[in-house]
């Protein structure tokens, strides 16, 4: 596999178990909301790398990566450890599936995503062709606790004050976060594969039910929850998606223990 060495600029520590950092951009480096490529470190004079969503928008200058810390991990645990000015590895062929082309036309574009699987949706949101795509974009993110929402306050603060985006950005996106083992007030409780299927769930943002002919959906976190919608979503009709065959929604399951 052919890869680049990058350069740390920033590191932001959410809490004890989640990360994120940006690098330089090599300006050959070239890819499109919802894609991942493999990075790492080189340990033992070999290269150890793993497949991470790219969390910038696509036009940024530099790259954005959010990760878990996995204590015993064989390349979390080292990750974690990185400063400012340390060298990362960046693999040169971004690839994914969870891509617009993979699917159909549509008025909504749902991004339910739980932990990490925010990651490749904070490109997707900040992509100016996709927010003028679609009617809204949804993006749920569900957590186990409230200080694992990283990016929240980037959110629901920033994000609607871009000086570009901040307009559209206030017309289209609505961020749900849900918590599944603690109450917090403006927080749903309940995980997003239950919260689905109520109905005053949607009442409660002004949103109409799950419609294949008006959403879409895209789907990255962990693999039961992925798993889970997958077959809740085929169950109701809908198309998985794909490069050759587009679809009524894709998901993203390339993510591994780290």
């Amino acid at each position: 596999m052919s890869y680049t060495t990058e350069k740390v600029l920033s590191v932001t520590h959410w809490n004890e178990r989640l990360f994120s950092f940006t690098c330089t951009r090599p300006q050959s480096f070239r890819f499109t909301s919802g894609m991942f490529v493999m990075i790492g470190l080189m340990v033992d004079e070999k290269p150890l790398l793993r497949a991470y969503s790219v969390a910038s928008p696509s036009w940024d200058k530099t790259l954005e990566f959010y990760s878990i810390y996995v204590e015993n991990g064989p390349l979390t645990s080292r990750l974690n450890k990185i400063q400012v000015g340390d060298e990362v590895l960046l693999g040169t062929k971004p690839v994914g599936t969870l891509l617009m082309n993979n699917l159909l036309p549509g008025k909504n574009l749902w991004c339910l995503a739980t932990g990490t699987g925010l990651a490749p949706f904070m490109s997707v949101i900040r992509d100016p062709d996709i927010l003028e795509d679609y009617d809204k974009i949804i993006v749920t993110h569900t957590n186990r606790y409230h200080s694992e929402f990283a990016y929240q306050d980037y959110i629901k603060n920033e994000l609607p004050n871009h000086e570009y985006l901040g307009e559209l950005v206030r017309e289209k996106l609505v961020y749900i976060p849900t918590v599944t083992r603690e109450s917090r007030p403006k927080f749903v409780n309940g995980r997003i594969t239950e919260l689905l299927k109520q109905p005053d769930f949607y009442r409660l943002y002004g949103l109409e039910q799950l419609n294949i002919h008006r959403d879409r959906v895209m789907i990255c976190g962990n693999p039961e929850m992925v798993h889970e919608l997958s077959d809740w979503f085929e169950n109701k009709g809908y198309k998985m998606g794909s490069a050759s065959s587009p679809g009524h929604f894709v998901i993203e399951n390339a993510f591994v223990d780290r």
